[in-house]
């Protein structure tokens, strides 16, 4: 990254208001990142309160049934359930170093959400949290949660009423209220310091699955993980970056390749500029924002993070996709061979090594586990007719 672009993708592409404030939090980020202080204050509340260092899981069950050795990284087990914890507290400990007295953010899945929602009642700040009236609505229970921990949740209903919407409802709300607000970027994407930030402090994931590895004497012939905007596919990424592991993306493919049935933003979008920054979107013939389609909540969104788009590019990170029903069939198979319930953004990149399982014959498999999957089980009733049996 130099100049706040991974080659040609990155920038701040935002509001005049907003540069001061980005400014800041840059100069802050880099501050923390060589701070010892700020550092094992993060560190602490990494391993003593959101449950940090996570398991490496080998999935026996499944292993033996496909073929291959599948390890499991286990952010599925940290407090509020998803790797998301890991970016809103380092970001709440960067909002109080800038003195900022009030939080806002957005969420699909609710992960996010609920992880902000958290980091916000455990440092006394005031919070508001963006969410689209669909994403609302299919999760239920995450805004139950976001409300009990003292949250606002306010639902846009406009546009698509998912993700993207609940992102420009918060660069809105950040440009009037940019003095004593800080907007905490759930995933690896929008303007120039966010990419970087939320990588940071999600990188801990890819240290911790190296350490394991390295302590067994072999790296992993392949890592996967899901990307949406990308957040956890590059925590986990950055501890292999600098080694021959392979390392593959999965995207959403929805119900098909048809234009508002996926979103697959690598082969089947373009490069552009979304929500603060360049990099891949998928746009209509006009160049407005094509509507997109996930069974996930959390995959269900146009652009993806600029660092990703370098990767790709660089092809140093392989892109591939994965169907809605490849990814309920490997939620079904997690659950009932090792006993584990993934949330659908990680269903996607099981289903994608389930779909392969003949290419993987007898390779070691790290896959993300980036959360877990009780707040997706009505959608998957929905997805079912009516019954989760």
């Amino acid at each position: 990254m130099k100049n706040g672009f991974y080659g040609e993708y990155g920038g701040q592409f935002v509001a005049e208001t907003l540069m001061p404030a980005l400014n800041e939090l840059e100069r802050n980020f880099f501050k923390a990142k060589n701070d010892a202080n700020f550092n094992n204050k993060f560190l602490k509340y990494m391993n003593d309160y959101a449950g940090r260092p996570t398991p490496v899981y080998y999935a026996e069950n499944l292993s033996e049934k496909y073929g291959f050795n599948l390890y499991l990284k286990r952010e599925d087990l940290l407090h509020t359930g998803a790797h998301k914890i890991n970016n809103t507290i380092g970001q709440a400990l960067l909002a109080l170093q800038m003195g900022k007295k009030r939080i806002i953010a957005e969420t699909g899945a609710g992960q996010h959400g609920v992880a902000t929602a958290t980091a916000c009642a455990l440092f006394n700040l005031e919070c508001e949290i963006y969410m689209g009236k669909t994403d609302a609505e299919r999760q239920r229970v995450n805004v139950e949660k976001m409300e009990m921990l003292g949250a606002k949740v306010t639902v846009v209903d406009k546009g698509s009423k998912t993700l993207k919407d609940a992102v420009s409802a918060c660069l809105k709300d950040w440009v009037a209220n940019v003095d004593d607000t800080h907007y905490l970027l759930g995933s690896a994407l929008g303007p120039h310091p966010f990419p970087s930030v939320v990588s940071h402090f999600q990188s801990v994931i890819g240290r911790e699955a190296r350490e394991y590895f390295e302590s067994s004497g072999k790296l992993p012939d392949y890592v996967i993980a899901c990307v949406g905007g990308g957040s956890n596919a590059i925590g986990i990424f950055r501890g292999f970056m600098d080694t021959e592991v392979e390392l593959i993306g999965v995207e959403a493919g929805g119900l098909s390749d048809k234009p508002g049935e996926h979103a697959i933003r690598f082969s089947k979008g373009q490069k552009g500029i979304f929500q603060g920054s360049h990099s891949y979107v998928i746009l209509q013939k006009n160049g407005q924002i094509a509507p997109v389609h996930s069974v996930s909540a959390g995959l269900d969104y146009p652009g993806v993070g600029p660092e990703h788009a370098f990767l790709k590019d660089s092809k140093r990170v392989k892109y591939e996709f994965c169907r809605d029903e490849d990814a309920i069939f490997a939620f079904y198979e997690l659950a009932r061979n090792e006993g584990i319930i993934p949330a659908l953004e990680s269903s996607h990149a099981l289903g994608y090594i389930f779909k392969n399982s003949n290419f993987f014959k007898e390779k070691n498999i790290l896959l993300n586990l980036s959360g877990r999957g009780d707040k997706d089980l009505e959608i998957v009733r929905e997805y079912r007719g009516g019954s989760l049996s």
